[in-house]
This record gives structure tokens, sequence and C-alpha cells, in this order.
């Protein structure tokens, strides 16, 4: 294990790399606002990869001098990780709203891009009914969590989810997805209190897509179908070796 710190626009971000080969891998936890959160993922695949993650600037051990936070910023220092620890191209798993950033970082840099994994993505809307069955679940039924290192930086989350509703906007953004060329995964829970057709339309946007559901399983997947979302990953990574 290696801690770095790496220093970005605005700010200097907290990264740390577990693994010694095989394929890089970034994995970018969801929030937005939200630390890292995502090494029972790591350790269900570091032993076939060198796999970085981090803290968003203004997160967890990552600081911010306060000017400016925006999508396109954000994406940035994603790349500016990889090329700080000299991948040429690598593999990136997000879970959450960490998957919908994954999705833009693959459109933004494609160049950098090994293969893509959304677990538990949210997709590329800000859907009314949407909203309304997951506030509904989350009062009715709630859901397991992760016991979190850090609080959310409310001031991040609040600016990078303007941002992300501004930048599915676009014009042109589902045709951009659709002429994604790399192997993607999509892996969801069956118990997810958050609607899958959302993800479910963005896998079937790309031509190289799979998409999984994963039995019996809640949105932060490896809290109760851990071996399960092991499998699926290990099996998707050795395709790219």
């Amino acid at each position: 294990m290696v801690e770095k710190y790496i220093t970005v626009e605005n700010g200097r971000i907290w990264t740390e790399k577990r693994g010694q080969g095989g394929v890089p891998i970034i994995l970018i936890s969801g929030g937005p606002g939200s630390s890292n959160y995502l090494e029972p993922v790591s350790s269900l695949i570091d032993d076939i990869c060198e796999v970085i993650m981090f803290d968003p600037k203004g997160c967890g051990r990552s600081g911010y001098d306060g000017n400016g936070y925006d999508l396109e910023t954000c994406l940035k220092d994603i790349e500016r990780i990889r090329e700080e620890y000299e991948f040429k191209k690598w593999m990136v798993i997000g879970h959450s709203w960490g998957a919908d950033l994954g999705l833009a970082y693959s459109l933004l840099f494609p160049q950098s891009i090994l293969g893509y994994v959304s677990i538990s993505g949210t997709g590329v809307q800000n859907d009314r009914d949407w909203k309304d069955i997951y506030n509904r679940k989350k009062e009715e039924i709630g859901e397991l969590k992760p016991d979190f290192e850090f609080e959310v930086n409310k001031m991040v989350h609040r600016s990078l989810i303007n941002s992300w509703r501004a930048f599915i906007k676009k014009p042109l953004l589902l045709k951009d997805i659709s002429q994604l060329q790399l192997p993607s995964l999509f892996i969801y829970a069956e118990n997810d209190i958050r609607p899958s057709w959302s993800i479910r339309q963005v896998s079937s946007l790309i031509s190289n897509s799979r998409y999984i559901e994963i039995k019996g399983a809640e949105h932060y997947i490896w809290l109760g179908r851990k071996d399960e979302l092991g499998e699926v990953l290990r099996a998707f990574i050795k395709t790219l070796y």
C-alpha cells in the first residue's frame, strides 16, 4: 500500500495505491462530496490489479482552496491522477454517483480508458418519478450503509450536483454515449431502492456493454453480496488482459 498526495488545480488530492501488477484501475466513490469508501471493493481485486483510490478535493484527506468546483474540473483531477501514476490507460470503476462520474470521464478522456464498470449508478437523468420512488423506498425500507470515515462535504456535493444537471442537458450527450467504443459492465443490485431503468438505458446505448443484476443485493453491494460482486468484477477484469 502506497499513499501519495497529488497537486491539482485549487487543491491537493490524497490517493492510495494497492496491488503490485495487472490491470491498473481507479475506484471512484459516490456522493458527490464523499471521501473514499471503496476499500472493500479494492480488496476483491487488488491481487490481480493495481488499484488507485482517492478522496476528491475538499473531501476527507484532500485539501481545497474553495475556488471553483465543477464537473469538468473534477474529471481533470482524475486524469491528473492517472498521469501522476504514469498509467498509459486504466479501467474506471465507479459506485453510485461515482459511476456516473466515471461515464463522464470516459466521454472526456476516451484515450485513457481500458474499460468501464458502473456499480449501482444512477444514470443520466434528473427524473421526478425516479426521485419519488427512491425517496419513498428510503423512508419505508431504508438501506444498509457502510461506516463512512468522513462527513460529506455539502459544498462539494451541491456544486457537483448542479454541474452534473447542466451536463446531462447537453443536446448530443446520448449520441456521444452511444458512440463509446469500450468494454463496459453495468452492475446493479436487485434490492436497490433506486430504480434501475436509468442504468439499463445507458447500458443499452453502448454496443460493447453488459448489464448484470446481483440477486438479493442492496445499493452497497459488497455489504451483503461481497463474493458475488468479486466474481463479476474479476471475470470482467480478466477479459482485459
